[in-house]
């Protein structure tokens, strides 16, 4: 299951709604109409990002954390990686409620 998906079902647990948008290419997401972009990131709701690569980029975006990994030349399975590197759903989770307790 992707991690996306089991931090949705972490959450909802919780009862905390979230709205999962995929944005595979920024740079076509860019050139989009500025009325597009309002609806895919509406004013006024928490943006968290969720990056299994660098994560500077989605700053642009409004975002009040970006949960990611800026490392790289670790060798090992990927979940022991993203362990390491606290790209976890639970870590997302805890995240999303720290941005949200503000």
């Amino acid at each position: 299951m992707p991690i996306i998906v089991r931090i949705d079902v972490e959450l909802a647990k919780r009862k905390i709604a979230v709205r999962v948008v995929s944005m595979p290419s920024s740079t076509v997401f860019d050139r989009q109409d500025v009325k597009y972009k309002k609806s895919v990131l509406p004013a006024g709701l928490p943006r968290i990002a969720v990056e299994a690569g660098v994560t500077d980029f989605w700053w642009k975006y409004g975002c009040a954390a970006v949960v990611g990994i800026d490392r790289y030349g670790e060798s090992a399975p990927a979940p022991q990686l993203f362990k390491l590197f606290g790209f976890t759903a639970q870590n997302v989770a805890d995240t999303v409620r720290k941005v949200l307790s503000r």
